[in-house]
């Protein structure tokens, strides 16, 4: 029988613990808030890009935590997935940094 929702919400809180999910709910997360706050077709230079940053920087580093030392199909999927987490810190970068050369 597997544990009720609440218990695996407490899981998924717990920073102790490895979780991809959390990572990558961090890292989509901060993708949507710097959408948001950069209004991005208009791309209006704004300084609270750099939380989505901070954000999608401890999804990345949460996503490390998980990686294993033997190789695996896991171990595989973890570094597409740090990957995905590293061309999002540069698309916030982007958001950051682009407005400012107009």
């Amino acid at each position: 029988m597997p544990p009720p929702l609440s218990a695996r919400l407490r899981a998924l809180g717990d920073w102790r613990r490895r979780s991809l999910v959390r990572a990558n709910l961090l890292v989509f997360g901060a993708l949507f808030l710097a959408f948001r706050l950069s209004d991005f077709p208009n791309n209006r230079p704004s300084l609270l890009l750099a939380l989505p940053l901070l954000i999608a920087v401890a999804g990345t580093l949460d996503t490390l935590r998980c990686m294993r030392t033997t190789w695996n199909w896991y171990h595989g999927g973890v570094i597409l997935c740090a990957y995905m987490d590293l061309m999002v810190v540069c698309l916030i970068l982007f958001f950051l940094i682009y407005p400012l050369w107009l």
